[in-house]
């Protein structure tokens, strides 16, 4: 069976749209996979109790419980690699998991580590994508599902969708236009790694 480990940090609304597709395409019968674990670094993350409502075992690593160490990332990223190794992950999919992970972490899971980045990378890495295509004038925005890399959201591109850029748009109603493409596009292109 193909373990498919999903990392949250939030609602999970891309977890929730990789679970559901999972569940109508039947990827146990389709591809032997299936998701195994659900990891939030947030003990309140909503996307938790999704997870759970669908069967799906859950786990917290809470960032914050090593900020004290001498290398808090390392430490981190060291602690939740352990959990993540436990299912013997095929993929590692991140799913609004709101950390960058340390060149290690990537280096253990190269060609098994994806993400979804809310901007027709490679523009706007990074945070505020999306106020900051409005201002730079953009007429499209969109999505881009890549595998991770060391350098943050530069990874090889595997999926985008594009909506446009409307005269009234803010950050947020831009966002939310572009939150259904992502819906779309992960789960199919978690289902092509398949």
């Amino acid at each position: 069976m193909k373990n498919i480990v999903i990392l949250i940090s939030g609602s999970g609304s891309n977890m929730a749209a990789i679970v559901r597709t999972a569940e109508e395409q039947n990827w146990a019968q389709r591809y032997n996979a299936r998701i195994s674990t659900v990891i939030s670094n947030k003990a309140d993350a909503e996307g938790l109790t999704f997870a759970k409502q669908h069967g799906i075992a859950t786990s917290v690593i809470d960032h914050k419980a090593f900020a004290s160490a001498p290398q808090p990332r390392e430490a981190f990223d060291a602690a939740l690699m352990t959990e993540i190794d436990k299912h013997q992950p095929h993929l590692v999919v991140l799913a609004g998991f709101m950390r960058i992970l340390t060149p290690g972490f990537v280096a253990h899971y190269e060609g098994r580590l994806v993400n979804i980045h809310p901007s027709l990378l490679p523009a706007f890495a990074g945070l505020n994508t999306h106020q900051r295509a409005i201002d730079a004038g953009c007429k499209f925005a969109g999505a881009t599902v890549h595998r991770v890399t060391a350098e943050l959201d530069h990874g090889p591109i595997l999926a985008q969708a594009v909506v446009p850029v409307l005269p009234d748009d803010t950050a947020d109603t831009l966002a939310a236009r572009v939150l259904t493409q992502e819906h779309l596009i992960y789960p199919k292109a978690v289902a092509e790694l398949l």
